[in-house]
């Protein structure tokens, strides 16, 4: 029998489901257009292929997210800040973070935790032990705690990873300067100075040289660096003082010219020039110089101690006294300070105060023959004759090529009737006289010149004993005055009392007690 079942999978539709037979769909065919009105018809611009979209930034580890911002606020010195960051991160990442801690240990050593700064850095070399930096920081603060060798053994590690790192070889050269190994230091140094020329390698350098007391070779370390920065006035000035040292006063003075030509403030450079215009006795265009000064370092004692000795070359002596008192209330124990006041009172003849500044002088300065011979000179007019004695055989023991020293103990001794000590010393100033030579003797005041060819026929050692000073031949710059002050604006011995007279009859005498010379230890 057949079936009017259908299966399940059949695909065709029968015809009872459609409801009747099936009927054809007609297709009716495409429009077609002319094609003069195609080609007059506007064309569709053409599609722009699509814009390739930006890549997302790829994520920083959570580590790292936030070093840019915590760099930022150390450089803007906003220390508060940066510590409450760097602990948040240290939190998060369980202290294995290298640069959160590289800048806490910079700001706990900026804060003078000097060992606390050293453990972080520890921290960061063992996070990262092949960066240099983190090495350096180490060996900077085993320096700063005076760990010179552990700091250089560092450094050499440092080396291994760096080369030709002029701060690696220069701060090896200034720890083997602290370990007072010169040669090594030297070394370093001018091994950093092959890498990269920096001033203050130059400064170390010549620094090592001054300590040897090679002032030729610290003068041509110096020149090599003025060559290399001729516009740096602290290198321009230091050359002038070395200079100045040696005596070579011409090249001295164009330096320190150069020097205040880039920085007419620089308070070093003025302090020199004014003492060398000081030295000529040009008192006036001196104390020009030091009023500069004043404005910018107004509590600086030598500056006032200039000012004191010049206003004493131009015989104020109460102006000089007050300018010396201030320069000693800011230096208490300087004792050129000392000297010059006592200088200053022995002028006066204020012999009791002079007594006091000197022996306060002496204390601080026990080796000092100058010293002495002042002192002698005021206890000899407090009429105390022994304690003077005293205090001019120290003066003869300490000082022994001053000519000054030996008049000066002659005249005493002769005043007191011993004439053959006396002798016995004008002898020894004679010698001193020869020593010198043609040169110096036309350096030494012309007062005790016109005193010694007294002496000489006084004592009766013959006319042979007579100095006479060459005549100088006026140039064109400078002064040919005297020189009454030193280079440190300190006066210089021939400027002290030539003589030593006899106690004057109407003066007040003071008493002997307590009043006796400080031996030298």
């Amino acid at each position: 029998m057949a079936s009017n079942v259908t299966t399940a999978n059949s695909d065709e539709p029968s015809e009872k489901d459609a409801g009747g037979p099936i009927k054809p769909i007609a297709v009716q065919p495409e429009p077609k257009m002319d094609p003069q009105l195609a080609e007059a018809q506007p064309t569709s611009p053409p599609q722009q292929p699509p814009k390739p979209r930006v890549k997302k930034a790829p994520e920083i580890p959570i580590f790292e997210r936030r070093n840019w911002l915590i760099h930022l606020h150390y450089v803007r010195k906003e220390h508060d800040a940066c510590k409450a960051l760097i602990k948040e991160q240290m939190e998060e990442t369980g202290g294995m973070c290298e640069y959160p801690t590289y800048v806490q240990a910079l700001i706990l050593r900026q804060e003078g935790r000097i060992q606390e700064s050293l453990e972080c850095f520890q921290m960061c070399a063992l996070i990262n032990a092949n960066n240099p930096d983190n090495l350096k920081q180490l060996a900077r603060s085993l320096f700063l705690l005076g760990r010179h060798k552990a700091a250089i053994d560092v450094y050499t590690e440092a080396a291994k990873m760096s080369e030709r790192d002029w701060e690696v070889s220069h701060n090896q050269g200034v720890c083997y300067i602290y370990l007072k190994e010169y040669m090594k230091a030297k070394e370093c140094l001018k091994q950093a100075i092959q890498y990269n020329k920096h001033d203050l390698s130059y400064v170390m350098l010549a620094k090592i040289y001054l300590m040897e007391g090679d002032v030729n070779m610290a003068i041509d370390v110096y020149k090599r660096a003025v060559e290399f920065s001729p516009e740096n006035p602290e290198l321009l000035t230091t050359l002038g003082l070395l200079y100045l040292q040696i005596g070579q006063n011409q090249r001295a003075f164009e330096h320190l010219g150069n020097a205040l030509t880039y920085d007419p403030s620089n308070v070093k450079a003025i302090l020199a020039a004014g003492s060398m215009m000081q030295q000529h006795g040009d008192y006036d265009v001196a104390l020009t110089k030091y009023r500069i000064a004043a404005a910018s370092v107004p509590e600086s004692a030598p500056l006032w101690n200039n000012i004191g000795m010049c206003f004493f070359g131009k015989k104020k002596y109460v102006a000089a006294i007050s300018c010396l008192k201030r320069a000693t209330y800011l230096a208490p124990f300087d004792w050129k300070i000392m000297h010059n006041l006592g200088l200053v009172h022995i002028t006066m003849q204020q012999y009791a105060s002079a007594f006091h500044f000197l022996s306060a002088a002496i204390n601080l300065r026990p080796k000092m023959g100058a010293l002495f011979m002042l002192l002698a000179v005021a206890l000899t007019h407090l009429d105390d004759p022994d304690n003077a004695k005293q205090a001019y055989e120290q003066s003869v023991n300490l000082e022994t090529k001053d000519p000054a020293v030996a008049l000066n103990f002659c005249v005493f001794l002769y005043n007191q009737g011993e004439r053959k000590a006396a002798v016995k010393q004008f002898n020894n100033f004679d010698q001193r006289m020869q020593k010198l030579g043609k040169d110096a003797i036309n350096t030494i005041d012309q007062e005790i010149i016109d005193l010694a060819n007294k002496m000489g026929p006084a004592l009766q050692v013959g006319e042979k004993h007579v100095w006479k000073k060459e005549p100088k031949e006026t140039s064109g710059t400078g002064s040919s005055k005297d020189t009454n002050t030193n280079r440190q604006g300190v006066p210089s011995i021939e400027q002290a009392v030539a003589a030593a007279p006899s106690p004057p009859d109407k003066e007040p005498r003071s008493s002997k007690k307590d009043r006796k010379a400080v031996p030298a230890e």
